[in-house]
């Protein structure tokens, strides 16, 4: 690592400032910096942890890792503990450090996983933005086994600067999630007071119309579009509902009863277990729900649906199924509709798990589980 001083390590600061200031989404920021790093102070190997409160990793960047380490989709950089981890998550870990060895590549090493490329040894830096803290950047090359003072005096101001933009990319991700809440109340708002009432003026309006007239054609004709009115209606409550649902406060398990109540659906629910859910992770088992709900009502050819809830302080299962007609489905296909694509997506952003199951006059049941 060739690390000058003065105006060449402030060129390497403002390099790297410029780059976390340019995105918005974690992964491709860190992935870029990180890049960026190992290139100007000529190091050849880095990688990047993400620690959540309880102290669970997952590597979101990396970048030249040796065989040993890459091998399997990065499995061992992916699983099991090391010291570094360990040393942040004792609290042990608050400046750039010098680890003597890497116990990853040991274990490699030991068990003959592949080459190592003279990678031994690293320096850990931890991620941090004033008391919060986010993770661990880890930095090394073949054969170097020491890192001096003004190195590790480098890596820790660019950890700092990586620890703000994680914040401030935290914090606009909450700002945009909070104002996508209002623009959905607003909108429900707005629906409710103006096209809801439209509909239901037009409902009334036809049903004083076929009250009205003599003749058969025109009583069918308003009758119709009565018809067409109620159904609107339905629709346009459902989207509502959906914009900015009622009675969420209440628990989610309830908000679907009463969402499956509207859609006319008849629902079973059982709940085991009891824990206190994330937002996030509330908010997105309500979006995976009503459309699985949705789709029972549209597609399933029954009335009734299950919803299973099982919670505990690892994380949440929510399982939705029906006895309807079912559908053909290949697991190692794509997955045919786009709500379903949805639900999967929603539950794999939060490092969930979907799994569909559907056979023809055998019904479908709809999975998921997210971790805390």
């Amino acid at each position: 690592m060739s690390v000058g001083t003065g105006y060449e390590e402030i060129g390497i600061l403002k390099e790297i400032a410029e780059l976390l200031n340019e995105g918005t989404d974690t992964k491709d920021v860190l992935s870029g910096v990180l890049k960026r790093l190992l290139h100007v102070t000529g190091l050849q190997t880095g990688w990047i942890f993400l620690i959540d409160e309880k102290g669970v990793h997952r590597l979101v960047a990396d970048e030249a890792l040796p065989p040993a380490l890459a091998n399997d989709h990065k499995q061992r950089m992916c699983q099991g503990k090391c010291w570094c981890v360990n040393k942040y998550n004792n609290r042990q870990l608050t400046k750039a450090s010098n680890i003597m060895e890497c116990k990853r590549i040991e274990d490699a090493i030991e068990e003959r996983a592949g080459e190592t490329c003279g990678l031994t040894h690293h320096a850990t830096v931890p991620l941090r933005a004033g008391q919060e803290r986010f993770g661990i950047l880890n930095v090394g090359s073949p054969n170097k086994t020491h890192f001096e003072k003004n190195e590790l005096a480098l890596l820790e101001a660019v950890a700092f600067q990586i620890g703000t933009a994680l914040k401030r990319i935290k914090l606009t991700q909450r700002e945009q999630e909070t104002a996508l809440a209002a623009e959905r109340n607003r909108l429900a708002r707005d629906l409710h007071d103006s096209v809801n009432q439209l509909l239901f003026s037009l409902s009334l309006t036809a049903r004083a119309g076929v009250e009205m007239t003599q003749t058969n054609e025109i009583k069918q004709t308003f009758s119709y579009i009565q018809d067409l009115a109620q159904e609107a209606l339905g629709e346009m409550r459902a989207l509502i509902w959906q914009l900015r649902p009622q009675g969420l406060e209440n628990g989610l398990v309830s908000a679907l009863r009463s969402y499956a109540d509207m859609l006319g659906l008849s629902i079973e629910t059982k709940v085991t277990g009891a824990a206190s859910i994330p937002g996030k992770v509330e908010e997105a088992m309500w979006r995976i729900g009503q459309e699985a709900l949705a789709n029972c009502k549209k597609h399933s050819q029954t009335t009734a649906a299950v919803l299973l809830f099982q919670a505990s302080k690892e994380g949440v299962m929510m399982t939705i199924k029906d006895t309807g007609c079912g559908f053909h489905y290949d697991e190692q296909l794509e997955i045919p509709s786009l709500g379903l694509k949805n639900m999967k997506a929603r539950t794999e952003a939060l490092h969930g798990h979907f799994h569909l199951t559907s056979k023809p006059e055998m019904g479908t049941e709809i999975e998921i589980h997210i971790p805390f």
